[in-house]
């Protein structure tokens, strides 16, 4: 059996002399899965995102993703992890307003090396394929609408392949329509075999995109529920 892409062990997170912000958490996630991760504010969830993305480190415990231990990395390995391994999608975008779309699909690419030919390739396949048309290329972030700007966003995150989609409350900025679009482009990249950790309020995602769902509260997983979510 493969191992899991994502593996915590023991993993607890302090950040002064209160309540722990994870308390002794163990979670596997499969390669291909689809796991939501839901709980009400001060649940954790950010603080477990921001562990699996190597961007802070556990009080105690283990922290491995796509076969790399993360809690004893360097600050340069851990943002080549990041560049290499995952792809990340936040709730206000954080596209470049000075770039163009291309160029802000683009810039993780040549951060990567990746020569020039291949990385506008990419891009122009990846726009295509998330339904942005070759004159939104040609935009600013600033006229498009959320929707769009998500599925920039998400083309960014994806334009180096990464083993691993983070998403941080992907529909939380966006109107019903364009969350809508959103949900289903999630999903449809989870069809195709990417493998996604979402983190949200927003139940109707968790139910449309995840192949599981958490929930936590208190630092630790109050439930498990595999299949689409029934938190409410």
């Amino acid at each position: 059996m493969a191992a899991p892409i994502i593996e915590l062990r023991d993993v607890s997170k302090k950040y002064d002399a209160g309540r722990p912000a994870l308390d002794h958490l163990d979670l596997e996630v499969e390669q291909g899965e689809a796991l939501a991760v839901l709980g009400p504010s001060g649940s954790g969830k950010s603080t477990l995102l921001n562990l699996v993305a190597g961007l802070d480190r556990p009080s105690d415990g283990s922290v491995t993703v796509a076969g790399l231990r993360l809690d004893g990395m360097s600050e340069a390995a851990s943002a080549r992890y990041r560049r290499d391994r995952i792809g990340m999608v936040f709730q206000f975008f954080n596209l470049l307003d000075d770039l163009t779309v291309d160029d802000n699909v683009l810039l993780p690419a040549r951060l990567a090396g990746m020569p020039r030919d291949e990385a506008r390739d990419r891009a122009a396949r990846l726009l295509e394929r998330l339904g942005l048309q070759p004159h939104h290329a040609r935009a600013y972030p600033g006229q498009l609408s959320g929707g769009q700007r998500q599925r920039v966003a998400v083309a960014r995150a994806l334009v180096n392949r990464p083993a691993l989609l983070l998403a941080d409350e992907p529909t939380g900025a966006l109107d019903t329509a364009s969350a809508a679009e959103v949900i289903a482009l999630l999903a449809e990249l989870n069809g195709d075999g990417q493998t996604l950790v979402l983190v949200t309020h927003d139940v109707a995602l968790a139910n449309a995109c995840a192949t599981r769902t958490i929930e936590l509260v208190d630092g630790g997983i109050h439930r498990d529920v595999r299949g689409a979510a029934v938190v409410r």
